[in-house]
């Protein structure tokens, strides 16, 4: 695709820090939404931090060649649910390790090449993985886009959201295709979200203004909250500005207090301070996740290849490099904020929409984050956006990363069987949602009460992978017995005389002739 703004690309200062804001904005409501799942939502601030920490660590590892954001994962949902039995310390361990086995697998790219990964995932593989990362969400934006506030109808069906959600949407596509204005071609989710915003909010002043539910899109909430107490009294300069809980000071605070905090205790009542039997279950639920989630890296970056242009997994800055910047940035991001971080296909999507694919936007959305999650008026503000605007956003976000993995199947033969069978296995396991759940833990009833969970698109990329390698051993036994045949044909056709007989190469049948009378000279 023409990029208006290629890697080495140099916004001026003040259009920097608009794109940044659209960047952050289009990871954010995937961010904040892990802590929330996992019970810990006190833990936005520390969410986004870890995103921002966790991406610039990854820059640095790749030398600023990559343009992509790292955010909380959704792979690790599973396990980060069976660390928190353990509280802080659990999640750090968890990430650390998961972590290392990105770094070994870079250290082994390192010495043997990338060009095994290239022949283990091919485009017939990669294609429909990213696909169905799109594809698995739609359910997800299509849920958010007909929601209003969390305190109205408890956040069912709602016409009103609908119409919101699809204002959002069409506004981000009038600025997306418009030719008029190039300014408005590389903001439009900030100017979508606006506009969507606005219109909630109309609705909102009306709905809490004659006491009507349902006409309550958006909850102001959370920003009124920042700055008074449920007493009604001003809550003071943290209203302002405040520090996020970093996972390593609360890890610290464990073990020298011997039991885990308050936060943790909500949302796993039995939890506690990690023991040797504890990590060994944190390895469990973590390593396996992290052996998975490295071909979602491939696929990611092989997406994001296909839009800028290059090759960044052969190329610059090479799978070696994005592998430790993912890892050791997934560590950082979880010691300094609370979750596992991972490269977003929403951000891949934003730079594949905008055609702004500068490295130096990633960095100021990074710093932007950072700066964010001290400032608490606007942590609460971007909390308020409701669902259903992010979901009008999310509409074209995960649409775009569905098309750019279609749009790797220009070059596979869909007619063939093998390319067919490994496209129609990877799709619909992903989208089916089959997951592997794999039990190492059983309670004192036999029950099992403890699992791994691989996740559907990871079950999905592994199953597809299973399936190439199973068809190609197919072929290749059945290559090399068409050749026995064929020499079995070669020794039946020597072992009858040329002069008496014609052997059809193409049945086992011998047709015999009268030969020709000879004719000779004396």
């Amino acid at each position: 695709m023409n990029l208006i703004y290629d890697i080495e690309g140099k916004p001026k200062f003040s259009k920097l820090l608009v794109f940044a804001f659209q960047q952050v904005l289009a990871i954010m409501a995937a961010t904040i939404a892990v802590p929330t799942i996992i019970g810990l939502p006190t833990q936005i601030p520390a969410a986004i931090l870890g995103a921002g920490i966790g991406t610039i660590v990854y820059l640095l590892f790749t030398r600023f060649k990559s343009p992509v954001f790292l955010g909380s994962s959704f792979a690790f949902l599973g396990a980060l649910g069976n660390a928190i039995a353990f509280g802080y310390c659990g999640i750090i361990i968890g990430s650390v390790l998961a972590g290392l086995v990105y770094v070994a697998i870079a250290l082994i790219i390192k010495f043997a090449g990338s060009h095994w990964v290239s022949k283990l995932m091919p485009p017939v593989i990669i294609g429909p993985t990213v696909a169905i990362i799109g594809l698995s969400l739609a359910g997800s934006a299509m849920g958010d886009i007909v929601k209003a506030s969390a305190d109205a109808i408890n956040g069912s069906y709602n016409l009103i959201a609908l119409l919101c959600g699809l204002v959002t949407f069409v506004t981000v596509v009038v600025c997306s295709c418009q030719k008029k204005f190039k300014s408005m071609k590389l903001i439009p989710f900030i100017i979508g979200i606006g506009a969507g915003y606005v219109l909630a909010s109309l609705f909102s002043i009306f709905g809490y203004a004659f006491h009507v539910d349902y006409l309550k899109i958006i909850n102001w909430e959370p920003l009124v909250r920042n700055f008074v107490n449920a007493d009604n009294t001003f809550v003071g300069v943290t209203s302002f500005l405040n520090y996020p809980d970093f996972a390593l000071i609360e890890a610290i605070k464990e073990l020298a207090n011997g039991h885990v905090s308050d936060a943790i205790l909500k949302a796993n009542s039995a939890a506690t301070v990690i023991t040797g039997a504890g990590v060994a279950e944190v390895a469990l639920a973590f390593i396996p996740v992290a052996l998975v989630v490295f071909a979602e890296h491939i696929a990611d970056h092989k997406n994001l290849s296909t839009i800028i242009g290059r090759d960044l997994v052969e190329g610059e800055p090479g799978l070696t490099r994005t592998l430790l910047g993912d890892g050791v940035g997934s560590i950082a991001g979880t010691v300094f904020g609370i979750c596992p971080n991972t490269t977003y296909g929403e951000s891949v999507a934003c730079v594949a929409i905008t055609g702004n694919a500068s490295v130096r936007t990633i960095f100021a959305a990074a710093i932007m984050c950072i700066v964010i999650s001290f400032l608490s008026p606007l942590m609460a503000l971007l909390q308020t956006i409701p669902a259903c605007v992010m979901g009008g956003v999310c509409l074209t976000l995960y649409g775009f990363i569905a098309v750019s993995g279609l749009k790797m199947f220009k070059d596979i033969d869909l007619g063939e069987n093998k390319n067919l069978f490994v496209v129609s296995a990877i799709l619909i396991a992903g989208i089916g949602g089959l997951a592997i759940k794999i039990p190492y833990h059983i309670n004192g009833n036999g029950q099992v009460d403890k699992v791994i969970t691989i996740t559907s698109i990871a079950t999905a990329l592994l199953l597809g992978i299973v399936t190439y390698a199973i068809i190609n051993a197919v072929e290749k036994r059945s290559g090399k017995d068409g050749e026995n045949d064929t020499e079995d044909k070669s020794l039946l056709t020597e072992a009858v005389p040329e002069e008496n007989t014609a052997v059809s190469v193409d049945s086992p049948v011998i047709v015999e002739e009268e030969a020709p009378e000879a004719t000779t000279e004396e």
